[in-house]
């Protein structure tokens, strides 16, 4: 086991105990659909999102920016360990979700489906570092159920910097709880390295259905009402539970990671976020 994932289980453990004191706060979506498709981010500000409003296990909320016309989130202050999210104030139930992102390699980040203001959601995991994975599925603060069918590393260069990538501990989509999945072949191959990427989610629901893509390529599909999903022959999923603590709606968020594993001054970034509420 990687130092990274003891660490996101240990944080995730911390971010799993619900704050019943969160403060009621009435907030306001900016954008107005078009062709059914709500802009997310303005290109200019942070209007219509908050960070979490009480210290969660990653910490009091992260330092997010806009710079160059994307979302910027790092550790407050750099390399100190104190991450967080960033979620939209609007909640959303079913939809589609388009996202563009460009990790500094070694960052551990996700996007959050569903999400409340602790951090509990279904999370894409953007764990873009050695034993990591981009594209897959990941119940954060739910007990750390785990749809992943391989890890990714890096392939470096004379200089120590990453040139390319080779997969890991491949398994099959139905061992990872998943009705389909990639291989990482594939991936490697759609993944663009030091530009950007665009994410594609789907959510549909009451015990969702979750298909991911990346530049196209289709990463997984997770059906949550039917998913037997386990870890050291014991199932870690629990539909009901998960509906109990979640509900059918809850934000968009994207995260910076707790802990010390956070290469000091390295960033996630986002853009183009936007989103089609389904049905």
């Amino acid at each position: 086991m990687t130092s990274r994932r003891r660490s996101r289980r240990n944080f995730l453990v911390t971010a799993s105990v619900a704050w019943a004191t969160a403060p009621l706060v009435t907030r306001f979506a900016y954008a107005a659909p078009k062709e059914d498709w709500i802009e997310l981010y303005d290109g200019k500000s942070l209007k219509g999102w908050h960070t979490n409003p009480q210290k969660i296990g990653h910490g009091t909320g992260g330092n997010w920016q806009v710079e160059d016309g994307a979302i910027t989130g790092e550790q407050d202050p750099p390399g100190s360990g104190n991450g967080g999210i960033l979620l939209t104030d609007r909640k959303f139930g079913d939809f589609e979700l388009l996202i563009d992102l460009k990790p500094d390699w070694g960052i551990c980040s996700g996007l959050f489906l569903r999400s409340n203001d602790q951090g509990q959601c279904f999370q894409m995991m953007v764990d873009y570092h050695d034993a990591g994975n981009v594209g897959h599925l990941y119940g954060e603060g739910l007990g750390g159920f785990t749809m992943r069918a391989f890890d990714i590393d890096g392939k470096y260069g004379d200089d120590q910097k990453l040139v390319g990538f080779v997969g890991n501990k491949e398994i099959t989509a139905a061992a990872a709880g998943l009705v389909s999945s990639c291989t990482a072949e594939k991936w490697i191959k759609a993944w663009k390295i030091n530009d950007w990427n665009t994410a594609r989610v789907r959510v549909e629901g009451k015990y969702p259905k979750i298909s991911t893509w990346i530049n196209d390529l289709a990463i997984c599909v997770f059906d949550g009402a039917n998913a037997k999903v386990e870890r050291d022959g014991r199932e870690t999923y629990d539909r009901e539970k998960v509906v109990a603590q979640l509900g059918t709606v809850g934000s968009i968020a994207v995260q910076v990671h707790g802990g010390g594993n956070w290469p000091k001054g390295a960033k996630c970034r986002w853009k183009n976020i936007k989103i089609k509420p389904l049905g």
